[in-house]
């Protein structure tokens, strides 16, 4: 099943992003992440790549799980930036050979020491794809504005011509709050772009994730984030509890506000997941009739 086809279907598109094991380690803990998440039953599971390049992915072994062990339709990351075109062609081909209909294209992370790239942007990546094969193509987009952008509205520009290219619906690189994505989400529909757009909410109930996913990604931190974390730093299991309360109230606001979907990103959390689903899936239910 081609996911551009779910929004078609669906007011709201509801789905996951887990990570793989590292190339040595079992594959045990993903498969408990899956079985827990089954019943949930997610509209699709995307699944994330391995900064270090094709050679060093398992995000193949786990979509070809998910799709055929499972019965749940997988979104397979593909990045181009730390590897050469024939690896990439070989990734695409794996890709299709197991019957993977969905592809998240993504330029990825420059890695130090690595070669000169055969790829430049995402775009050159959706590209490729596109003329290689008859997979679905998905595309990021960074409501705060990718950070080697020199502003948004290039950064928008940019978007666009991933779009142009083939990309069929967007997943947002997670962001706090909404109000900046909402304007961000009406200067994209000013610039042209009319795929829809799935909202990428982080629920942080963990103090390590503060200092390293948000500080990653460089994501706006809210005052009322902050605070939260003051307060709930040192017990942990409070923090959990108001990490799902913040994220379920940011959903409620943003399925109030009329957005495509969200994209959940657990970190292979199930605990998480299902609390938060529970929270919000009478809402999307009723929306989608």
């Amino acid at each position: 099943m081609k996911i551009n086809n779910l929004f078609k279907e669906k007011k709201v598109v509801y789905s996951f992003e887990i990570f793989p094991p590292k190339v040595n380690d079992d594959v045990s803990k993903v498969l408990d992440t899956l079985e827990n998440i089954r019943d949930i039953s997610p509209d699709y599971v995307s699944i994330t790549y391995s900064a270090g390049g094709s050679k060093n992915s398992r995000t193949k072994e786990i979509a070809q799980i998910v799709k055929n062990d499972y019965g749940i339709e997988p979104l397979a990351h593909l990045t181009c930036i730390n590897s050469t075109k024939d690896e990439v062609i070989s990734a695409i081909d794996g890709l299709v050979d197991i019957g993977v209909e969905n592809v998240l294209a993504l330029r990825g992370d420059r890695i130090e020491g690595k070669v000169k790239s055969d790829f430049a942007h995402a775009s050159d990546l959706v590209e490729l794809i596109k003329s290689r094969s008859d997979m679905n193509v998905v595309g990021a987009c960074y409501p705060e504005g990718h950070p080697e952008s020199a502003n948004i509205v290039e950064d928008i520009r940019n978007l666009k011509i991933k779009i142009d290219k083939g990309v069929t619906h967007l997943n947002s690189q997670l962001f706090f709050d909404n109000d900046d994505y909402l304007k961000y989400l009406d200067m994209v529909r000013l610039a042209g772009i009319t795929v829809p757009i799935e909202a990428g909410v982080m629920p942080l109930v963990k103090a390590s994730q503060f200092g390293g996913i948000v500080k990653m990604t460089g994501a706006k931190m809210p005052t009322k984030i902050s605070r939260m974390y003051s307060k709930f730093a040192d017990d942990p299991d409070s923090l959990m509890e108001a990490g799902i309360a913040y994220a379920t109230d940011q959903i409620v606001d943003l399925l109030s506000s009329g957005v495509d979907g969200i994209h959940l990103y657990i970190m292979n959390n199930t605990y998480v997941a299902k609390r938060i689903t529970d929270n919000i899936r009478p809402i999307i239910d009723k929306l989608n009739g």
